[in-house]
């Protein structure tokens, strides 16, 4: 009597869960841009600042980014993205006003502030080089303000002084 073998793994779901786990592991990689033109103190300042970034902010663990170099970090999904290095905004008028958050002042694009439902893109224009965050829609009412504070160490402690806020 032939001997009866028990139908083993085919191997066809092994190497459908590693690539899976390899697509997962795509997208959950934020890109973060390089930065315009920076001078070789502000890509210091900003590779510094980086390094010294928090594990987590607002409660969200940080994420890797892309590329590894990448003057930036990001937290939490969706996720808060810190992009060091940005240019000053187009609409920034010397009288607009600023949120002073833990002494680093946060610029907000007017048609940001009004609608709670849509990201926002706050900019520490007081420090340089410039910082930015993408704030989901998600933690605008909760931890908008959290994670600013939660940034201001490390801001204060490697960028410059920047523009006055009102």
């Amino acid at each position: 009597m032939p001997e009866r073998r028990r139908p083993g793994p085919s191997g066809r779901g092994v190497v459908a869960s590693a690539a899976f786990l390899a697509l997962a592991a795509c997208s959950s990689t934020i890109e973060i841009d390089d930065p315009p033109d920076l001078s070789g103190s502000d890509r210091a300042a900003c590779e510094a600042l980086v390094a010294d970034l928090p594990d987590t902010l607002a409660g969200q663990e940080r994420r890797d980014v892309e590329p590894a170099g990448a003057l930036g970090a990001a937290w939490g999904d969706p996720a808060y993205v810190l992009t060091c290095g940005v240019r000053q905004p187009t609409d920034y008028e010397p009288t607009a006003e600023c949120s002073v958050i833990a002494g680093v002042g946060w610029y907000v694009p007017a048609g940001q502030l009004s609608d709670l439902r849509d990201d926002a893109t706050p900019i520490a224009l007081s420090l340089e080089p410039y910082v930015e965050v993408e704030v989901p829609a998600d933690y605008r009412t909760d931890g908008i303000d959290r994670a600013l504070a939660e940034l201001a160490p490390a801001l204060t402690e490697h960028l410059g002084e920047g523009l006055s806020c009102l």
